[in-house]
């Protein structure tokens, strides 16, 4: 089982803006409204190693809307332990991680519009992300 799937686990994210998949990958994101997804994707990251400086760096995450995708799992998005961090999140039918986005700054995610193969989370401060369901790197 790897690091993240282990914080999953207990419903927490690494306080970091990064994208996580549960194979262990992770890497560094940035809100940028110039993209069209409204994200940029950085440089891949040792999540591993960053814990292991500092365990404690996580936030406590909750689930303030799902769009439940059948046999495929279900969408989530929310809120950090801070006011002004969201995640989302693609998961199982089980709710065991596929992938997850979190942001430090963007307030929590309460919609989710999904077009196809591309989910657009909404958050409270009116901030939009758009991302391919299946691999949210494109």
């Amino acid at each position: 089982m790897t690091m993240i799937e282990r914080l999953w686990e207990d419903f927490r994210l690494p306080i970091r803006d990064a994208l996580y998949f549960a194979g262990g990958e992770s890497c560094d994101v940035v809100l940028d409204s110039d993209e069209p997804s409204g994200l940029k994707m950085l440089s891949t990251f040792d999540l591993d190693e960053i814990l292991e400086s500092d365990p404690s760096w996580v936030s406590s995450v909750d689930g303030l809307v799902a769009v439940d995708l059948g046999s495929r799992g279900l969408l989530w998005g929310g809120e950090g332990s801070y006011g002004s961090e969201g995640f989302l999140a693609r998961l199982t039918g089980e709710r065991k991680l596929i992938w997850a986005i979190f942001f430090m700054e963007s307030n929590p995610f309460d919609r989710i519009r999904l077009s196809g193969n591309v989910a657009t989370f909404s958050s409270t401060s009116g901030l939009e992300v758009a991302v391919d369901i299946d691999d949210p790197r494109l």
